[in-house]
């Protein structure tokens, strides 16, 4: 991998604006995918540079513009094989063949409010890769991130459908438990932290991080203490093979499910016994579309339609990252703001937003930003991404998912 910042060798272009920064709109700049500046990275990929004047100084913007039409090139999740688990976009891209690539999701990034309980660097929303759904997502009072805008939630995702086609929409659990006692409802599916009174279930895609923070927090309150009522059963092939009090670690094999409850979850789970058969059955479902998701990584929606979500914070400034889409969800915009000193004020949500839309978008989607926000792309003829953007860290920060773009259909 070359050093953070290397990029090509391309022209910048420059959104200017008209009157006063705050809150202007931008004015004189070509959609990425038309610039003369653009670069090439792969059939169907373009990538650019922008300056894009704010109310607090100059951002520079980073874009990748992906042709959903064209049939050889496809998009997907980036991630480390494991929900639970975290690494550098590069690596992440490298390792998938990827020829770009940003990062995706919040995640559980740290437990200082649970002193003891290790921190599982999973994401705050739903999780799908190849078409197989991965995780669920946490309760809106658990996630990590920025205050979401009014009427969102974690469960919002970005994704492309079977029909090669980006949208936004809502994915849920649809999950239950039957055993000898009948059926119960499940309320997560390889996921940091469970609602409160329910149980949820942890598979091989998992990663072999302890399950504790899943019984920490409430749903209102990410820092409330771990509960005290808890308990834990592995199902193997069907039948309950063992039981603890307190959640475990370690890998999960595949063919079998580990079921860990709270509160009243953990009351139903000790009514099972070792030997018992018990049937768990799982799957993510996007409430609105017809069409399964061939990707979908969690954030939240800022703009539908070419209207910009109401109540977007135009207060506070970061570096950030951004996905879009155009052209009834054949064209893919991805941005990734410059984390370098001299543009570290970085921009607003809304000022994110209106950037998405001059550069073509009609509906956006906020990406985990700060030290995540990062941009790579292969170089033609090279053999390993190259990072894009400076990270505001200094260095990659490891991240739990992705997007990645990848060559072929």
């Amino acid at each position: 991998m070359t050093r953070p910042g290397r990029r090509f060798g391309t022209a910048l272009a420059v959104f200017t604006a008209t009157g006063a920064l705050a809150g202007a709109a931008l004015t004189g700049a070509a959609p990425a995918a038309g610039a003369e500046s653009a670069t090439r990275i792969a059939p169907g990929v373009a990538y650019t540079e922008l300056d894009i004047p704010a109310a607090k100084g100059v951002a520079h913007a980073h874009v990748l513009t992906v042709d959903l039409r064209n049939p050889h090139v496809r998009v997907d999740l980036l991630y480390p094989g494991a929900v639970a688990a975290r690494a550098p976009v590069s690596q992440l891209a490298d390792s998938r063949g990827a020829v770009a690539g940003v990062n995706g999701d919040f995640f559980d990034i740290t437990e200082t409010q649970h002193p003891g309980v290790e921190a599982t660097g999973a994401t705050v929303g739903p999780a799908i890769a190849s078409g197989r759904g991965l995780k669920a997502a946490v309760p809106d009072g658990q996630r990590f991130g920025p205050a979401l805008p009014p009427g969102t939630h974690t469960e919002d995702v970005f994704g492309v459908g079977v029909d090669r086609r980006a949208r936004l929409d809502d994915v849920v659990l649809d999950g239950s438990v039957r055993g000898p006692d009948g059926i119960w409802p499940l309320g997560g599916f390889n996921q940091y932290a469970l609602p409160v009174d329910s149980l949820g279930a942890f598979t091989a895609d998992w990663g072999s991080v302890s399950r504790v923070r899943a019984t920490c927090g409430t749903d209102t309150n990410r820092a409330a203490p771990c509960s005290t009522d808890t308990y834990e059963v592995t199902i193997r092939h069907g039948r309950v093979v063992s039981a603890a009090d307190t959640p475990g670690s370690g890998p999960i094999s595949r063919g079998t499910t580990v079921l860990v409850g709270r509160e009243a979850g953990a009351r139903k789970l000790r009514k099972l016994s070792v030997g018992e058969t018990v049937g768990v059955r799982h799957r993510l479902v996007a409430k609105s579309s017809k069409v399964p998701y061939r990707f979908a990584v969690g954030g939240y929606p800022m703009m539908t339609d070419g209207v910009p979500l109401p109540g977007l914070d135009d207060s506070t400034t970061a570096v950030r990252t951004a996905v879009g889409f155009s052209d009834h969800g054949r064209r893919m915009q991805l941005l990734a703001l410059d984390g370098a000193p001299r543009f570290r004020a970085g921009l607003t949500i809304a000022e994110v937003t209106r950037a998405m839309k001059r550069l073509g978008s009609e509906d956006a989607f906020s990406l985990d930003g700060g030290g995540s926000t990062t941009m790579v792309a292969r170089q033609p003829g090279a053999d390993a991404v190259s990072v894009l953007n400076h990270p505001s860290g200094g260095a990659e920060r490891p991240v739990p998912n992705g997007i990645g773009v990848f060559e072929g259909p």
